[in-house]
């Protein structure tokens, strides 16, 4: 059921397919997809539906030269690279204060470094004593000295696991903006279990007399997403062993990841759509999104945050009569509906620059986007429609360096279905 399962590799070393030229320099290449992805539906009782969805997705692929003398098999640089997403949870942390002067889960996200920190050590020196930077038997060198700003900035810190080390900052990072301990994160980068989002959506209402005798429909609805993802990860060549230190102090890192990214999407937050009885229709809604990428190369978080404001309205003129050679009765006029919609969204964006080693949020761009379309069509036959529509955006950056833009789009669409 899942194809064969063995080491190409070594299959056919053993089988003696593999050539004996000596400069032959083609690599052995392996590519492998994991994908899992779950949906439910449940109906804890009658109109209210919750659907869930849960998805992982791990790519990698491997490539190395490779020979097999004398019965030994011979690995000569392999490398892998390769993505990873994750379906995963941060309501916790959704509404928690942040602005470009704070940020309660940035805060924690510094603190959790030493508490990851430790954690690391405790595993690496396997109950040993661990050194720290500034302790007895490190203490912290002269100002003259090249290591002195190191010692400096991770003071207190343990040998090999600074603050600023990959497998301090990735599971301090997911830790803060989960909203979860830093004492019990995984310390891996990949994570084996999606947690299910939702969208969640309630017509209930409709039940009650009130809302009989006053709407045709009416409904709430919510929904929520959230995914962890590794852009990409690549093989570290000085990795060597687990001892291996880089220039900065700290252990190698088996994989180099240059930046990951968690996002999270209330898409809507709340939504209210109802239809009176006077073919009224009325949308009102509250959306949410945010974007973290932390990147390890530069130790700066770029923080996207997003809030949209919608209102829209909607009226149906019944049986709008018109003269038309296009008629196709003895009166020579054509009877159809007129349905006119409306919306007007208010949407505020920023984009926020943290920097780990110094207290110097900036906020990097952004904008307040003003827009409001409006349509009106009217069928003419079953095959002719028309249409009218009004498109107005107004946007202004939350910076200085750009000017607001202002467009207007106006205009009629014909549309004429052939066939039936």
């Amino acid at each position: 059921m899942f194809g064969l399962q063995d080491d190409v590799r070594f299959e056919a070393a053993k089988k003696g397919w593999l050539t004996n030229y000596g400069e032959f320099n083609q690599n052995f290449t392996q590519v492998k997809t994991k994908q899992i992805t779950a949906n439910a539906n449940i109906e804890l009782f009658p109109d209210l539906k919750i659907d869930l969805v849960a998805d992982r997705n791990y790519a990698n692929n491997f490539s190395e030269q490779f020979d097999a003398l004398g019965g030994v098999y011979n690995s000569h640089s392999p490398y892998d690279t390769g993505n990873f997403s994750i379906s995963t949870v941060l309501i916790k942390t959704a509404f928690s204060p942040s602005d470009e002067t704070t940020s309660a889960a940035f805060d924690n996200f510094r603190q959790n470094r030493l508490v990851v920190a430790d954690r690391l050590a405790q595993i690496s020196y396997n109950g040993a004593t661990i050194p720290r930077y500034g302790d007895a038997s490190h203490p912290i060198p002269a100002p003259s000295d090249p290591n002195y700003a190191l010692y400096i900035s991770n003071k207190d810190f343990p040998i090999g696991f600074g603050k600023n080390n990959q497998a301090v900052l990735l599971p301090s990072f997911l830790a803060a903006y989960s909203g979860s301990d830093a004492s019990g994160v995984s310390l891996g980068a990949f994570r084996n279990i999606p947690i299910p989002n939702w969208t969640v959506k309630y017509t209930g209402l409709m039940r009650y007399k009130f809302f009989k005798d006053k709407f045709k429909r009416f409904s709430l609805q919510h929904a929520y997403k959230a995914a962890y993802t590794i852009n990409s990860y690549r093989s570290n060549f000085n990795y060597t062993n687990p001892a291996s230190t880089d220039t900065g102090g700290n252990f190698e890192n088996k994989n180099i990841i240059g930046n990951v990214n968690i996002s999270e999407q209330f898409s809507p937050l709340v939504r209210l759509d109802f239809e009176t009885k006077s073919a009224i229709k009325i949308l009102a809604e509250m959306k949410k999104d945010r974007t973290m990428s932390l990147s390890f190369d530069n130790n700066l978080l770029t923080e996207l945050k997003g809030v949209e404001y919608v209102v829209g309205l909607g009226y149906r003129i019944k049986d709008v009569r018109i003269k038309s050679r296009l008629a196709d009765n003895a009166t020579g006029q054509i009877k159809s509906d007129i349905n006119i919609r409306g919306d007007v969204s208010l949407r505020n964006n920023k984009t926020i620059v943290r920097n780990l080693d110094y207290n110097n949020n900036q906020l990097a761009g952004g904008q307040n986007i003003v827009s409001a379309k409006l349509t009106t069509d009217y069928s003419f036959s079953k095959n002719l429609t028309t249409l009218f529509f009004f498109d107005y955006s107004f946007s202004k950056a939350v910076i200085s360096t750009s000017f607001p833009l202002t467009s207007i789009r106006a205009g009629f669409t014909i549309r004429y279905n052939f066939g039936n």
